[in-house]
């Protein structure tokens, strides 16, 4: 036997010796993967329910609990005080009338969305005109509701849907796909320049996040007006829309990128899609929705989308500026936030790498 082979091992010493403490095995542990990829399971656990809650919440079972309703003069002299008085039994008290002096004037009160039925004299009774295009929940409601009264009381009733949807649309719903789509692909698409095209320096990330907002707002009202023909668009309106809808939800999460780093997903998500989309009145009309959400979603981008992208589409010159006000609020402040504290986005080429910061 050799004295290399009869050598016995040096004792091991010092901190490569020792079994690993407790305190150290944990902070191994949290320099690991394993912790995000953890905290990950849970959110996405939770963020399941929630989507399934907050959706069934909303649009399951819609109640009503305010709809805006004009009564013309005279209307009470054809039975319309027991037809009236009836409507607002069988919906829990949930009309809140408004007196108009003139079949006119009320129908421009329908124009400008600030009533959804109205209920009118007639030759034979009552008439009640209600508008599709102002939501077509609300709409079948009180025309299933305005039938079972009249039955009921026995005066006659007209019921005549003076607003119907287009034909493409017969449920309403395809102006929410296109807002919906709008906002998660806004999104969507910040998430991917954050991933794919880490180093652009902030105004550059701003300036493609408008790109492919316009590009992405234009494809979405191309498929959905000229390749399918499901709704008849004012193009450029619809469009532009659509690409302010994107960026601002773009910025949105680049402005949670900023504050909240690798993070940013749960807020985003939290805001515009478990609240917002429930929220916006695109499936559900907000006189249907639970009072908290129907007044948040005006609020939020995809309520702001939907509303003026229903009132380009239906109801042509009577637009509001407010939601493009709201639309507008939330991409200043998602872009003045991203601007401030541009050194904390984890993007631009001005960085050095993690591990040369480190040796400095």
């Amino acid at each position: 036997m050799s004295a290399d082979e009869g050598a016995a091992e040096p004792p091991a010493h010092g901190a490569h010796g020792r079994p690993p403490t407790r305190a150290e095995k944990w902070a191994s542990y949290k320099q690991s993967p394993y912790v995000p990829a953890l905290v990950l399971v849970f959110i996405l656990a939770a963020a399941a329910g929630l989507f399934a809650g907050s959706y069934t919440y909303t649009m399951a079972d819609p109640t009503p609990r305010r709809i805006p309703a004009a009564v013309v003069d005279g209307v009470g002299d054809r039975g319309g005080t027991e037809f009236i008085a009836g409507m607002e039994k069988a919906l829990d008290a949930s009309l809140q009338l408004h007196p108009y002096a003139s079949r006119g004037a009320a129908r421009q009160a329908m124009e400008e969305q600030k009533v959804f039925v109205t209920v009118r004299p007639a030759k034979a009774g009552v008439a009640m005109d209600i508008a599709g295009a102002g939501g077509a929940t609300v709409a079948q409601l009180l025309a299933e509701t305005g039938a079972k009264v009249a039955k009921a009381t026995g005066v006659p009733v007209t019921i005549t849907d003076v607003k119907p949807l287009q034909k493409g649309d017969p449920r309403g719903l395809a102006l929410f796909y296109i807002s919906l789509a709008a906002v998660i692909i806004g999104f969507v698409g910040a998430i991917q320049l954050s991933v794919h095209a880490r180093a652009l320096d902030p105004l550059e990330r701003i300036g493609f996040t408008i790109a492919y907002a316009l590009l992405g707002g234009f494809a979405i009202a191309a498929v959905v007006d000229w390749l399918i023909g499901a709704l008849d668009l004012p193009f450029v309106e619809s469009w532009l829309i659509l690409a302010f809808t994107m960026f601002a939800s773009g910025m949105v999460f680049t402005m949670f990128n900023t504050i909240m780093g690798r993070w940013a997903m749960i807020p985003t998500w939290g805001l515009m899609v478990l609240l917002g989309n429930p929220s916006s009145g695109g499936a559900v009309s907000w006189p249907l929705l639970p009072s908290a959400l129907g007044h948040i979603g005006r609020w939020l981008p995809p309520g702001a989308s939907v509303n003026a992208q229903h009132t380009a589409v239906y109801y042509q010159g009577h637009q509001y500026a407010f939601p493009f006000l709201v639309l507008a609020g939330w991409a200043l402040v998602s872009c003045t936030v991203f601007w401030v504290w541009r050194h904390r986005h984890p993007g631009g080429r001005g960085r050095m790498p993690e591990h040369a910061a480190a040796a400095s």
